[in-house]
């Protein structure tokens, strides 16, 4: 037997306003046409950042994420409040170079330019370490006026 309840608001036991309510990893959501249903915990951004990467790093907002190593330009390890569970997650990003003609493009980095294609080797389960560069004949680091990211995973 199925159960439904039909309330207009929940607050705290005082009575006194808003409540937190806590799901469980195995809850799911029915779809807007109501023929799917989706993991709500697996759909939920565990980790986001949008920062202006420039001669002094600043997160303008963010959640479960700060800036914690800056290597100079165009270079930066952003650190987790809560880890993740493994470092098989996914990362997206959107960033824009400062005062360029050239294009830019930001990665995963091992730590050096010759790691700079070994992403596994910057991305662990408490940070990640991010480069900027051009997109031209010679990709070199470069700050970035604004860095937004999303990471999507399973927290520890």
């Amino acid at each position: 037997m199925t159960s439904q309840l039909n309330v207009d608001t929940i607050v705290d036991k005082a009575g006194s306003g808003g409540t937190n309510v806590k799901i469980g990893n195995t809850s799911t959501y029915v779809s807007d046409g109501g023929n799917v249903t989706q993991n709500t915990v697996q759909g939920v951004a565990k980790v986001w950042i949008n920062a202006a990467i420039r001669s002094t790093y600043v997160a303008r907002d963010s959640f479960n994420c700060s800036i914690a190593t800056d290597h100079g330009a165009g270079e930066v390890t952003y650190s987790y409040t809560n880890n993740f569970s493994n470092n098989d997650y996914a990362v997206s990003n959107m960033n824009k170079q400062t005062s360029s003609s050239v294009g830019g493009t930001g990665f995963p980095s091992g730590g050096t330019v010759s790691d700079a294609d070994d992403a596994d080797a910057g991305m662990t389960t408490s940070t990640c370490r991010w480069q900027y560069r051009n997109i031209d004949a010679s990709p070199a680091l470069r700050d970035q006026e604004i860095a937004c990211h999303i990471w999507m995973g399973d927290l520890a």
